[in-house]
C-alpha cells in the first residue's frame, strides 16, 4: 500500500454478478408491489409487468 492507503495496483472485481442480483431483486420487489419495471431493450425504455406484460415503450432518445 501506498502512503494514503490505497493499493498501488487496483484490483479489478468483475461487477455483473453484482448486476445480476440486483436484477433479480428488482424484479422479486415488482413482482410483489405490483409495480412495472423500466428496462431498456433493443433501444426503447420499457415499462414491464413482472410478468411479462409490456405497459409502455417509447424510444430513447439520444442526448449527444
Amino acid at each position: 500500500m501506498n502512503e494514503d492507503g490505497l493499493s498501488p495496483k487496483p484490483v479489478y472485481i468483475d461487477p455483473m454478478p453484482a448486476l445480476r442480483r440486483a436484477a433479480l431483486r428488482a424484479r422479486e420487489i415488482a413482482r410483489q408491489t405490483n409495480t412495472p419495471l423500466v428496462i431498456v431493450r433493443d433501444g426503447m425504455l420499457v415499462h414491464e409487468m413482472a410478468d411479462g406484460r409490456i405497459v409502455k415503450s417509447t424510444p430513447l432518445i439520444n442526448a449527444t
